[in-house]
């Protein structure tokens, strides 16, 4: 059976990472984790590009060898996806032997079939962007700042012929309208593939650039670095081999806008060369925006996923990222905001239910979920929410809508909040006569916090067992008949102790 297969991109080794990065990985883990609670079978892949003029150069300046630099970016980003709970199931390094052998392997197969030419050519090029680019790029005469300095050089490359699969491609991005989403980026490939597209160069002459793969053919080029990186989806589960069929087409391709051209453009072609299926989806978020300027090494307004897993913990990072960064649209960073979402959804809204849920059945009935009683005030309203949030749950999770996600679990959680408000357990309480309204507002509150351990855990996996130890059980996952999370606990389940989830305080220093 094949696997639910989710890949990030592979992250440039040029510094280290930043919330950019560490932002379309979340989102991946996110979905993998959902996927896996949902029965299927996952494969979830990220890694490193780790070849390039940017990484040799970078690596010159600092009086290292290319690789050395990129074994210690490595350490970073690993570091990093350890802290944040990443679970993904490989880590691929295009510097590896492994990469290295497919790489060269499609470069032969495509050459053998008269898919590669050598040409003169000449054209501007941008360090920066590691790519030729063309006049339609510039912007009132001038090349955008994206591409930094461009320079116009004259030299032999090796050509992959892509425009031959122009049309193909446009019919292809028309027949098949999920497949690069959201529709603005569809929308704009579209618009881009209006203009002719020409070949692709995909080598650099080893006498500019040395660290890189070397073209089989020819020992005196290496490989275009994006003609490398891409081949990373296909290297990793065995292109060539037969487990490859457990794997591809992967299902979901995850990157940032920025990188959408060779994705959308580059990808399809090289796949549909070699004489194998498309990925089935491609999702391209926004960006990270800090003081309306897009997040960046390059302009170093970068923010330090690490400082803010320093000053508050993992999960309160990957819930930010997940309710605040856009599908569509650009999202704003504030210090300010980050700790508004903290302390406003996760300490007073969530943390405050879980634990005023699992203290008054603690306090009233020793921990021992009660069986329902009298039907009173709000109970059809609260389980009905819960039944449409878990719905509209498993209707957009696959879709990456997590912000929308996000904030529909939030209203549940308020409306679990002012459930106890409306019922005051604690003074049903006090009166024998309403004993089993009281049981009735306790069992409902527990199997609310239930649903929402089961509906967070993908977001929050450090907070999700601390829920499942306060109500003692296993963990959290939806039931494979129905995908319900809804009464999920039986009468007499024995609880444990309330714990603080997220202590409303100052960052930690």
């Amino acid at each position: 059976m094949k696997k639910y297969y989710i890949t990030t991109p592979i992250y440039y080794v040029n510094d280290r990472p930043h919330l950019g990065h560490a932002s379309t990985t979340i989102w991946a883990d996110v979905q993998a984790r959902f996927q896996r609670m949902t029965g299927r079978e996952v494969f979830f892949l990220t890694g490193l590009d780790e070849h390039g003029t940017k990484v040799q150069q970078t690596a010159k300046k600092r009086g290292v060898e290319p690789q050395a630099h990129a074994d210690e970016m490595a350490a970073s980003f690993r570091n990093l996806w350890k802290q944040l709970h990443i679970s993904n199931d490989d880590f691929v390094r295009t510097s590896e032997p492994r990469h290295k052998k497919v790489v060269q392997k499609v470069l032969q197969e495509l050459h053998d079939r008269g898919e590669i030419y050598l040409a003169e050519h000449e054209g501007w090029y941008s360090a920066r962007a590691e790519q030729f680019v063309t006049e339609k790029e510039m912007v009132n005469g001038k090349f955008p700042e994206i591409y930094g300095d461009v320079v116009k050089i004259s030299e032999k490359n090796y050509f992959f012929k892509m425009g031959q699969y122009q049309s193909w491609l446009v019919e292809y991005l028309k027949g098949n309208p999920g497949f690069l989403q959201p529709d603005s980026r569809r929308n704009e490939i579209l618009g881009f593939l209006s203009q002719p597209l020409g070949d692709l160069c995909i080598s650099r002459p080893k006498s500019r650039l040395s660290w890189g793969i070397e073209m089989p053919f020819d020992k005196d080029y290496v490989t275009y670095v994006w003609f490398d990186a891409l081949i990373n989806y296909i290297s990793v589960p065995g292109y060539g081999e037969a487990r490859f069929k457990e794997f591809w087409p992967a299902d979901v391709h995850l990157i940032g806008k920025e990188i959408i051209t060779p994705h959308a453009i580059y990808w399809p072609a090289m796949l549909k060369a070699i004489g194998i299926d498309l990925p089935r989806q491609m999702f391209a978020h926004g960006w990270w925006l800090f003081g309306n300027a897009k997040m960046s090494k390059t302009l170093g307004n970068v923010k330090d996923p690490i400082e803010l897993i320093q000053s508050y913990d993992a999960d309160a990072v990957r819930y930010f990222v997940c309710r605040e960064l856009q599908l569509a649209g650009d999202s704003n960073y504030t210090d300010e905001l980050f700790k508004q979402r903290y302390d406003s959804e996760l300490a007073n809204d969530l943390g405050n239910l879980v634990n005023r849920s699992i203290s008054m059945l603690q306090r009233y009935r020793s921990g021992k979920l009660p069986a329902v009683g009298s039907q009173g005030t709000g109970d059809d309203e609260l389980q009905k929410q819960a039944a449409e949030t878990v719905e509209f749950y498993l209707e957009n999770m696959p879709l990456f809508q997590y912000g929308r996600v996000l904030e529909r679990t939030g209203r549940l959680v308020q409306r679990a909040n002012q459930y106890v408000e409306e019922n005051a357990p604690w003074k049903l309480a006090k009166d024998a006569g309403l004993a089993g309204r009281l049981d009735t507002v306790l069992n409902r509150l527990v199997e609310v916090v239930y649903t929402l351990g089961t509906l967070l855990s993908p977001f929050l996996p450090e907070t999700s067992p601390k829920i499942a130890a306060q109500l003692q059980v296993p963990g959290f996952i939806f039931s494979k008949k129905d995908l319900s999370c809804l009464k999920s606990l039986k009468p007499q389940h024995q609880t444990g102790q309330p714990t603080p989830l997220f202590p409303r305080s100052e960052p930690k220093k």
